[in-house]
C-alpha cells in the first residue's frame, strides 16, 4: 500500500537524509518534509507560528513519521515538535541512527541518544536500511492501524 511518509531530521543532518530519502525503497511512498536551505530560510524568517504551519501542512494525510537521528538531533525544538504532532496524529513512527552515513565530504559522526519510546529503532548501515525501510514504513504504520 502507497504511504505518505514524514520526515523529520535537524536540517544539520539534511546530506544524510537526502540520502535515505533518494535511497527509493519506499514503493509507491510519497515523502515529505523535505525543503530546501533557501525555502527553509524563509520559512524561519517569518517566525515560529511560520515553521509550525509549514510542518502542520507537511504531515497532512500522513501515515508515518521517519525520525533521522543524527548528532544533534535531540537538541532540535522542531524534531521535538514533529514527534509531538505525529503521536497526536496517531502516526506510526520510527527512528533510524543515520549518523554513519558519510556526508558530502565523506564524514560520519556520532549520534545522540534520541529515541521514541515505544517505537522501533534502527541502525541506517548496520539493519540495511537500504533492504529494509520499506518494509520499516508497512510495519509502523499497521503498528499505529493505519
Amino acid at each position: 500500500m502507497a504511504r505518505k511518509v514524514f520526515f523529520s531530521f535537524k536540517y544539520d543532518d539534511v546530506q544524510r537524509a537526502m540520502n535515505v530519502r533518494n535511497s527509493n525503497v519506499i514503493s509507491g511512498a510519497l515523502k515529505s518534509g523535505f525543503i530546501d536551505k533557501a525555502e527553509f530560510e524563509k520559512v524561519e524568517k517569518d517566525g515560529e507560528k511560520a515553521i509550525r504551519d509549514w510542518i502542520n501542512t507537511q504531515m497532512e494525510s500522513t501515515s508515518v513519521t521517519v525520525v533521522l537521528v543524527g548528532e544533534k538531533t535531540d537538541k532540535s525544538k522542531w524534531v521535538a515538535y514533529e514527534i509531538e504532532r505525529s503521536i497526536e496524529r496517531g502516526n506510526g513512527i520510527l527512528t533510524i541512527d543515520i549518523s554513519k552515513i558519510a556526508d558530502l565530504s565523506g564524514e560520519t559522526t556520532g549520534c545522540c541518544d534520541l529515541r521514541v519510546d515505544g517505537y522501533n529503532h534502527y541502525l541506517w548501515n548496520k539493519d540495511k536500511g537500504r533492504d529494509n525501510l520499506g518494509d520499516w514504513v508497512e510495519q509502523a504504520a499497521i503498528a499505529a492501524g493505519k
